[in-house]
């Protein structure tokens, strides 16, 4: 990394929790890259903290932006002052640029990344059939960008049934022709199956559905990436199943964040 003076430009990524974190890294190694001077730091927020730490940090005047992740994305929207229409549809947010006047502007790109990610490996969405544990920040970017892939048809499964209609009602107006469901936690019956929740963050966490429902026929992807072999992820190898790691969908979206937040020399 190079040295950190008074014309760094910093960034922060938000989190709770932070331990899992692997964007400061990536985004370090970017900057470094383009030969721009900035550094991104993990900052560990609560969810009650959130909105007095955004007040703080809208003030910092070398803040550049911030990277949002698990729990944040859908409560940071509100704390904008812009987002894009993008951002607006999915009712999430993940990156926020900062204007020189303080005012915060939200994007959201976990979705563009999770489809790129799959196409980087050879997995094309486009006519199969989709199965989304989650209706949270993330599962929403990536339903919409499932649908804007051209699936040929969407189960939503969340434990929260309100949110999965929520998201599936709005899938709907912005897709009409996509047939989308509420599912159940058995994802049986689907060529691509997705875990979108943050189950598999941590240790003893549930599976976010039945395993054990799993055929080999199917792939079975995630977003958490650390630790990139999730209870699930090993649940579906051991049941024959192409896995996914998360680690791509972060990989697939670094330019685009970057470029979002003006990581540019």
């Amino acid at each position: 990394m190079n040295e950190i003076t008074g014309h760094t430009r910093l960034f922060g990524i938000l989190a709770d929790p932070i331990h899992h974190v692997r964007t400061p890294q990536a985004l370090n190694a970017l900057m470094q890259a383009r030969g721009y001077d900035g550094v991104l730091v993990p900052l560990h927020v609560a969810p009650d903290d959130l909105a007095t730490a955004i007040a703080g940090l809208r003030r910092l005047r070398n803040l550049g932006g911030l990277i949002v992740t698990v729990p944040h994305k859908t409560a940071i929207l509100d704390l904008c002052d812009e987002v894009t229409d993008n951002a607006r549809r999915i009712g999430a947010v993940n990156t926020v640029r900062r204007m020189p006047d303080g005012r915060l502007v939200g994007e959201m790109l976990d979705g563009k990344g999770f489809v790129a990610g799959l196409r980087k490996a050879g997995i094309e969405p486009a006519g199969r059939s989709a199965y989304l544990a989650g209706a949270g920040g993330a599962a929403n970017a990536i339903a919409f960008a499932l649908a804007e892939a051209g699936v040929s048809r969407l189960t939503i499964a969340n434990r929260t049934r309100a949110k999965a209609e929520d998201l599936a009602g709005r899938l709907a107006g912005a897709f009409p022709a996509l047939p989308v469901t509420i599912g159940t936690p058995d994802p049986s019956g689907h060529d691509l199956v997705a875990n979108a929740t943050s189950l598999g963050l941590k240790d003893g966490d549930p599976l976010p559905l039945d395993a054990d429902r799993l055929s080999d026929d199917q792939i079975v992807a995630e977003i958490i990436m650390q630790p990139e072999t999730t209870a699930l992820l090993a649940a579906a190898s051991a049941r024959g199943c192409r896995t996914h790691q998360g680690h791509p969908m972060l990989a697939c979206q670094l330019d685009l964040m970057a470029d979002f937040v003006g990581m540019r020399p």
